[in-house]
């Protein structure tokens, strides 16, 4: 719906909610505009060594430590694009579920574009490396603990999601990047969905990858497969330990769930690949190769055999939907849980959850819908739009700590409180929807509602109905994680 003429551009946040388990509607208020946040306080993470150590411990200290072989290993995210003719709008919709150990808290972080210094050097999880002359600005979704994201955007409109995968290839217990470093690493170094990719084989080449992915004692180690998408085009990029093959996709859908997926499309390929699988007796050397085939494993764990699934499953939603694919649309697969995509298991759980659209044409801006809370099914997505003095959002900012357990060596010998205020009030939130079925079930229509204001805003904004000021686009994320807040009171 759009607005005529003088009237108020409507976001559809909320400003004073109805309390839980009440069963009136959220009235239509517009964002409240105000003035921009002073340049310099751009929703930066707050420095290191900020917070003091909690002496908090889950209530079940060990649940969800899985040992490295065990089935419920946290290995199941899904990664998921559609580009014109499949989507119903000229645009390229991308969206992805993290599904992570169940007590881990993934965080929403957005950090302002930067230029640095030549010689200066960039800290991620566990290698420092150098740092470019210049960073672009990006929203994160990321486990509170490491550097990294699991997915997120950037100023240009691209996007980049990851997936862990187990190869022929040995993953190696030192130290190195993190698939979720190199995330973060494409999306502050590349203004296309093509450069990430350059971006994350150069570092993958020169530094490889590795380290523990889990915020506990025992590693558990994976290798990664990567979605990157732009205005225009997608890009899959699989790996396995430094070798890697990229396909580009230029219209339709694809998904990726924790399997290498590229077979003989490949667009791009590390300079030695084909040699490599040749002499370690994976290839022939005659006919067309397959970087599946050749890197796969032939006995596959249990966690990727389940994996396959999900992918089809997956891969079917799309193609039911082809020709009148939307953000909602992301969002219910996102939210399937017949299928696995959506995970709400004893060991691990989808943490976060990520729709982006991104228009074909560059002068509407990228609308990127982000959860900041576990379980898409009960959680709600909220718009982020790119803007000048953006509001920061602390109530989905994660504590930090003097003494990090994850930055002490040896590491992840204790446990911290990363719940941010977001997440504890939706954790009571799922606990009274469980408690209480129908006060759960009016809570949940209300949280619908929110999301279907933001969902009506956006379109507005998307078809060129109305023209925000630019203060309420820096205003909006912030608006609707403290209108979610107060449902929650």
């Amino acid at each position: 719906g759009g607005s005529g003429a003088g009237d108020t551009p409507r976001y559809g946040v909320p400003d004073v909610p109805p309390g839980p388990g009440t069963t009136s509607s959220p009235s239509k208020t517009p964002c409240l505009p105000r003035a921009a946040s002073p340049t310099g306080t751009l929703g930066t993470h707050p420095g290191e060594g900020q917070g003091v150590t909690s002496p908090w411990v889950p209530p079940h200290p060990l649940a969800g430590f899985r040992m490295v072989g065990q089935d419920l290993a946290p290995s199941s995210c899904d990664c998921f694009v559609a580009l014109p003719p499949h989507t119903a709008v000229p645009a390229v919709i991308f969206g992805k579920n993290a599904d992570r150990p169940r007590h881990e808290v993934q965080e929403v972080v957005y950090v302002p574009a930067a230029t640095h210094h030549p010689g200066d050097k960039v800290q991620c999880t566990y290698l420092e490396i150098e740092q470019v002359e210049r960073t672009h600005a990006v929203v994160l979704s990321r486990p509170a603990w490491l550097w990294g994201a699991e997915m997120g955007a950037n100023e240009h409109g691209v996007c980049v999601g990851n997936e862990g995968v187990w190869t022929r290839e040995p993953v190696g217990e030192d130290e190195a990047l993190l698939g979720m470093d190199l995330v973060r690493l494409g999306l502050e170094r590349g203004s296309s969905a093509l450069e990430p990719v350059e971006v994350i084989t150069a570092l993958l080449e020169r530094y490889g990858q590795g380290g523990s992915c889990k915020e506990e004692p025992v590693p558990f180690v994976y290798h990664n497969t990567f979605l990157l998408a732009d205005r225009t085009e997608a890009w899959v990029l699989e790996t396995a330990g430094r070798y890697w093959a990229a396909q580009q996709i230029q219209e339709g859908s694809r998904n990726i769930s924790n399997q290498l997926s590229i077979g003989r499309e490949i667009t791009a390929e590390h300079a030695g690949l084909r040699q490599h699988a040749h002499s370690q007796g994976w290839w022939s050397g005659d006919g067309e190769f397959s970087f599946a085939e050749a890197f796969s494993l032939t006995d596959q764990p249990p966690r990727m055999e389940a994996a396959k699934a999900r992918y089809h499953a997956g891969r079917e939603l799309l193609r039911q939907h082809a020709g009148h694919i939307t953000a909602e649309t992301l969002m219910a697969i996102l939210r399937d849980k017949g299928s696995g995509i959506c995970v709400d298991s004893e060991g691990f759980r989808t943490a976060g959850s990520m729709v982006s659209v991104l228009p074909r044409d560059p002068a509407v801006p990228c609308v990127h819908f982000l959860t900041a809370t576990p379980d898409p099914s009960r959680s709600v997505f909220k718009p982020f739009v790119f803007a000048p003095g953006l509001k920061p959002a602390p109530q989905v900012i994660s504590p930090t700590f003097r003494n990090d357990p994850a930055k002490q060596i040896p590491r992840f010998r204790s446990v911290v409180d990363r719940r941010h205020q977001l997440y504890q009030r939706h954790q009571a939130a799922l606990e009274l929807m469980e408690r209480d079925e129908e006060r759960g079930q009016k809570l949940l229509e209300t949280l619908r509602e929110l999301e279907k204001q933001g969902l009506e805003g956006m379109k507005a904004l998307l078809g060129g109905t109305v023209t925000p000021h630019p203060e309420e686009l820096a205003d909006l994320f912030f608006d609707c994680v403290e209108a979610e807040m107060k449902f929650y009171t």
